[in-house]
């Protein structure tokens, strides 16, 4: 979950193509996943124009190898306009069908799935229920993208669990929850990617960084958070950042000028 224009569908996309990539060179995002396999990812927000412009932006940053697998095995599907709803039956059938022996479905994002009342636990329950009745019929784990409330957004706790927009049975019943937060204010005068001198980031160029965590796992691993470094074209590409050398000021004024 993460707030519009923050980078949610370039991790995810990054991370179905880690998924897709059955040969080395594949994980941009550093994720390390445990087994690749046949990816679908239902992009309901953007058009296939923008989606082919950002395959072609991260296809920049992998080897030819890669490039292949991942061509095998992501099936990238728009779905804007189409009025996909997974809680009518003839639908929900379509996309069981579809999406057998998938490793991962990804949907984005969830609001341009159905036709419930997010606001309703009941309604919202059911919803995830059938996104499981689709990960148990098909085999795959299902990844849906989902917005956080505005009040969040607005206070900065982006990255709390309970941030998610509408009902909390949209988190509660998942399994996993992951957040991606643009960098704070006051992160960037703690943060430095500059090894050489350790000058912080600024607040100029805090644009530029995302991080990307676990606010609720069921399952036995270690959730880390990661900065990512987002260049051209939007990819998001994983960096060390330091603590940021506190001194004179100079560095600061230097930046300003």
């Amino acid at each position: 979950m993460a707030p519009g224009a923050t980078g949610k569908s370039f991790w995810a996309l990054e991370a179905a193509m880690a998924i897709a990539c059955s040969v080395a060179g594949g994980d941009l995002l550093r994720l390390s996943p445990a087994g690749t396999g046949r990816v679908v990812y239902c992009a309901g927000e953007d058009p296939k124009v923008a989606l082919v412009r950002r395959i072609h932006s991260i296809g920049q940053h992998l080897n030819p190898q890669s490039r292949e697998a991942i061509a095998q095995n992501l099936t990238l599907e728009p779905i804007m306009g189409r009025r996909l709803n997974v809680m009518d039956e003839r639908h929900l059938a379509r996309v069981i069908e579809f999406c057998a022996g998938a490793r991962l479905i990804v949907l984005d994002t969830l609001s341009r799935i159905h036709d419930r009342d997010e606001n309703s636990n009941g309604d919202m329950a059911r919803l995830v229920a059938t996104l499981e009745h689709i990960a148990a019929s098909t085999g795959a784990s299902v990844l849906y993208l989902h917005h956080v409330s505005k009040g969040s957004a607005r206070d900065g706790q982006t990255d709390q669990q309970q941030a998610a927009r509408g009902a909390s049975a949209l988190i509660d019943n998942a399994r996993w929850c992951g957040f991606v937060a643009k960098m704070t204010e006051d992160e960037a005068k703690s943060l430095s990617d500059r090894a050489y001198d350790r000058q912080p980031i600024g607040n100029d160029r805090r644009g530029f960084f995302v991080r990307f965590g676990v606010s609720k796992q069921n399952y036995d691993s270690t959730p880390h958070d990661q900065w990512y470094e987002r260049r051209d074209g939007g990819v998001l590409l994983p960096v060390e950042l330091l603590d940021a050398k506190q001194g004179s000021g100079k560095g600061r004024q230097r930046e300003q000028v």
